[in-house]
């Protein structure tokens, strides 16, 4: 199972140029506008690019130089919207029968639709019509009109944006293992970085309609390789820093050198460091520091802070702190591990 996405779409303002190779479940994530949805409405065949090829399992869809493109209804892909289009005037029964409009057997087609009702937990809301349901109900009863119809990949938009966030907790792990019984490709599209690591083995990262990073999920947050892969995976501490040895980067803003644990290239741009990740007990990179602010949240402090001698202008630092672990009066010394120490190039 596979999919390839080689493409380009010129709209008014915005260019879609799109090379990504799909095996599995993979979360495409990204800001507001960056192609997201876009790139999934050109898998669909809603979308037509302007160039390029989209293949599936070996099939190709859309083929600009073949002449090739099918229709929606024959490119055997299940597509999730963000507000789920259920058809409101008709029961979750008819909604889900609508999923098999190629099973012509009476029979196959109510076994079919008792199972899917029994596996989304849709047992005695047969009858009722989308109004009536909950926020999870609906998108289960979405899920079941697409997955009933057997297809070759699945396609989610955004599937908790419509849900109140006391929702999306529960249902994240429902889903979560809905995708590993599908067995096929999966691309779900969200902005939520917590989303894409906690359903997604594999996340590409699109910006500005570009794929601009693809790795597994916990490489990809650990060494993002770039400032912007960095920004989107919420790194709140990115500075400027050039090499200062083959262990080792000078940050001019923070009047800073740090170890670290990975080789550095000579074309090094920045740093990052996840506000995490310091911690007055670690040895290395040792920072003297002064608190500038602080933000309490639910669960956690957010401590800002600024290296001694640090540059007037450049930004306070970001510090996370859980509220359990948090005693005494705020350190003068910080240290980050040089395996924390992410390196950003261009």
């Amino acid at each position: 199972m596979s999919l390839t996405v080689d493409i380009k779409k010129r709209f008014e303002g915005f260019c879609l140029d799109v090379s990504l190779n799909i095996d599995g479940v993979t979360g495409l994530l990204g800001a507001s506008g960056s192609g997201k949805s876009m790139t999934l409405m050109c898998v669909a065949g809603i979308i037509k690019p302007d160039s390029g090829r989209i293949v599936l399992n070996g099939r190709a869809l859309f083929d600009s130089r073949l002449r090739v493109d099918l229709p929606p209804q024959q490119r055997r892909v299940g597509y999730l919207f963000q507000n789920y289009s259920l058809f409101p005037n008709m029961t979750v029964r008819r909604n889900i029968l609508c999923g098999m409009h190629g099973q012509r057997d009476p029979e196959l087609r109510e076994r079919a639709l008792r199972d899917i009702i029994d596996m989304m937990r849709l047992s005695g809301l047969e009858g009722r019509r989308p109004g009536q349901l909950s926020g999870g109900q609906r998108q289960r009863a979405a899920l079941a009109r697409i997955l009933v119809g057997s297809p070759d990949i699945l396609m989610l938009d955004e599937p908790f944006s419509a849900l109140d966030s006391h929702l999306r907790g529960q249902l994240q792990i429902e889903l979560r293992a809905l995708l590993g019984r599908f067995g096929k490709d999966v691309i779900l599209v969200t902005h939520s970085r917590d989303e894409a690591y906690l359903l997604c083995p594999e996340i590409a990262l699109i910006d500005g309609g570009t794929i601009i990073a693809h790795k597994n999920a916990k490489q990809l947050f650990a060494d993002p390789e770039s400032r912007q892969a960095a920004l989107l995976t919420g790194c709140k501490n990115i500075v400027a820093a050039k090499k200062a040895g083959e262990y080792a980067v000078d940050v001019p803003e923070w009047r800073a050198r740090l170890t670290t644990a990975r080789p550095v290239r000579d074309d090094i741009c920045a740093i990052g460091v996840r506000a995490h990740y310091f911690d007055p007990e670690i040895p290395q990179n040792r920072l003297r520091v002064r608190f500038s602010g602080e933000i309490e949240g639910p669960f956690e402090f957010i401590l800002q802070f600024r290296c001694e001698n640090q540059a007037e202008a450049s930004q306070d630092i970001w510090w996370r702190v859980p509220k359990g672990k948090r005693a005494g009066g705020p350190p003068a010394e910080l240290g980050v591990a040089p395996e924390n120490i992410m390196l950003l190039y261009k």
